[in-house]
């Protein structure tokens, strides 16, 4: 590090010398890591170079669709571009989408009926699905597939984190009833390493082997152009995800995707506007030159986020907290997680990727009820773009054994500085 930054941290966020001596170290100890990524970038810059190229992208894509956005070409094409990226026969990219869960939930409401059972083979899914589904506070069932009679099932992780094979084969065999088999491709709030391409083909072939009629469907959320490879690639039928994540780059300001085969696609489409009209719909408001331009910034921006996360891991190795990925490990998405096992260390290092903001470093985030959450929530996002987890933020709930999940950074270099922040915070 060049001694004017050494002093630069020093004097204006009081960073010590034994966090600059980790710092020093934690970067010597990534390099390997960090030329993997950088490989994995460059391949996924040209992919999407390419399907834009495919596509003939040019300014009158960029449109300024209003009331129904009949034949707007910019959105229309912008699904191309995404299937092409995806390797599926079909995409549906809409500002529309609230959220990555709106989109999951689209393609599961979408593709479910009454007495089809859902599957979900990672464990229990991420806390905002449970509303979907059924499961949890019991307030959440209003709207629910399980008020309108879809089942649910569920195959936790064995202990050690992988996928019990066995226990998959005996739901599949016993119940004709699964429609939808549920993959979740991050960490969400447990304590496991995120599943890697490799694995989520493992995955989808032994589901299909047994039964290839069950839909495969992917929560593809803080996974996207973390490998050369999508699950769509591997045999996924469905994908989906957030703008606000990977793929929108930063500078999409809101939506979501679905990606896959064109009937379940569809489908997906009919739930989010109604059955007949699906994707032909939906005025744009001039935010398509946003979409675009992020998604061609989105290889960069989600390894920059890498770096930040195989960063944090080390860094906080060597301060003495637990961390999963180990920073030597490979990943499947962008999210590190650091076990604290107490409460207020917690709390600090939150507050410290707060204060370590662009935006709002002056705020004082605080655990509160969240919707869509059984448990208090505190959340650190300092973002240009409300609750963008692609920049630099960190959240956890309120639970033992007090794991933060940090997660972001559009710049490697402020992620490293906002971490040095909430480090030298919590070792104060």
């Amino acid at each position: 590090m060049l001694d004017i930054t050494k002093e630069k941290l020093k004097s204006e966020y009081k960073i010590k010398d034994e966090i600059i001596e980790l710092y020093e170290k934690a970067l010597k100890d990534v390099k390997d890591q960090f030329e993997y990524y950088d490989n994995i970038r460059e391949y996924n810059q040209i992919k999407v170079l390419n399907a834009m190229q495919k596509e003939r992208i040019s300014e009158s894509h960029f449109t300024n669709s209003s009331g129904y956005g009949y034949g707007d070409i910019g959105r229309d094409s912008l699904d191309k571009v995404y299937a092409d990226i995806f390797n599926s026969e079909s995409a549906i990219v809409r500002p529309h989408f609230v959220n990555g869960t709106h989109a999951l939930g689209c393609a599961l409401f979408g593709n479910l009926r009454p007495n089809d059972t859902l599957l979900s083979i990672c464990g229990e899914p991420y806390d905002t699905l449970h509303g979907i589904i059924g499961i949890g506070d019991k307030d959440c069932k209003i709207g629910s597939l399980k008020e309108y009679g879809v089942n649910y099932e569920q195959v936790d992780l064995k202990s050690d984190g992988s996928i019990d094979f066995e226990a998959i084969k005996q739901h599949l065999e016993k119940n004709k009833s699964i429609k939808i088999v549920h993959i979740q491709r991050s960490t969400g709030y447990g304590w496991r390493k995120s599943f890697l391409i490799s694995d989520i083909k493992e995955m989808i072939d032994f589901v299909k082997n047994i039964n290839p009629n069950v839909i495969c469907l992917v929560d593809n959320c803080y996974g996207e152009f973390i490998d050369t490879l999508e699950p769509t690639d591997v045999g996924a039928d469905l994908a989906a995800g957030s703008l606000i994540k990977n793929i929108g780059g930063g500078i999409a300001p809101t939506g979501g995707y679905i990606v896959g085969k064109d009937k379940y696609v569809t489908q997906a489409a009919y739930r989010l506007t109604v059955p007949g009209i699906g994707g032909e719909c939906g005025s744009t408001f001039g935010i398509m030159r946003q979409l675009y331009q992020g998604l061609f910034f989105a290889p960069h921006v989600a390894i920059e986020a890498l770096k930040g996360a195989i960063f944090c891991s080390r860094i906080m190795e060597l301060a003495g907290f637990s961390v999963l990925p180990n920073y030597k490990d490979k990943r499947g998405d962008i999210i590190q997680a650091i076990k604290f096992n107490d409460k207020d260390k917690l709390i600090k290092f939150c507050k410290g990727i707060q204060k370590g903001s662009p935006v709002d470093s002056f705020a004082q985030c605080e655990p509160w009820d969240m919707p869509g959450y059984d448990d208090q929530v505190i959340m650190a996002a300092g973002a240009f773009i409300q609750g963008s987890s692609i920049e630099l933020s960190a959240d956890a709930p309120i639970r033992e054994p007090y794991i933060a999940y940090l997660q972001g950074g559009l710049t490697f270099d402020h992620a490293k500085t906002g971490i040095l922040i909430a480090l030298s915070d919590i070792m104060k």
